[in-house]
């Protein structure tokens, strides 16, 4: 019966996994956010930076930094469990982190904090893009559990660059403007050709 066990203990993880994200939703949803863009329409992608959509709608040029989450989340736990927890567990940790992340994200304080640098307009995710950021950041935890170690690393950097390139801004420099602003580097990133 090891399999039937493993079947159950796998639906088990999703159902904590669909609650966490539920309560992240729902804590979002008493805050004030919106469900769905103000636009009146859902799109599938938004790639412009300074849209009024961006992160409003399903996917956008940050959602490659959550797949960067899930690679590190993974890792963290993997490390921290010594391979020892099931991968389950530390799904629904990683789903767990990355909820509470998008209910901080989406606090006063950090977009208050986000509008300091590049993102002067910013207003927060809605409820569905913050939905699609734990999912993209699932998708990075299941490539980094499937992939090897050096596709997960070459990945991330592959997608730190071309978001450098592409939009001035990645995960790094997100993390590095949010604790600390630099004014170079919000003028270069205000300085977009």
């Amino acid at each position: 019966m090891p399999g039937l066990t493993r079947h159950k203990s796998a639906w088990i993880y999703l159902l904590i996994g669909v609650a966490i994200m539920t309560v992240a939703a729902l804590l979002e949803l008493k805050m004030g956010r919106s469900l769905l863009c103000k636009c009146g329409t859902i799109r599938l992608w938004v790639g412009d930076t300074n849209s009024a959509e961006n992160s409003q709608q399903l996917f956008d040029w940050y959602s490659f930094t959550h797949i960067t989450h899930g690679f590190i989340l993974y890792w963290v736990f993997h490390l921290i469990s010594r391979g020892k927890w099931s991968l389950g567990l530390c799904l629904v940790l990683a789903i767990f982190l990355e909820g509470s992340w998008e209910v901080l994200e989406n606090s006063p304080f950090i977009i208050d904090r986000y509008r300091q640098t590049m993102a002067q307009g910013y207003l927060g995710d809605t409820v569905l893009n913050s939905m699609s950021d734990i999912s993209c950041a699932i998708a990075g935890f299941a490539l980094a559990a499937w992939l090897p170690a050096w596709v997960t690393v070459a990945l991330a950097v592959i997608m730190e660059a071309a978001l450098g390139y592409l939009i001035r801004d990645n995960l790094t420099l997100n993390v590095i403007m949010l604790i600390h602003p630099f004014q170079g580097i919000r003028h270069w990133q205000l300085s977009k050709p």
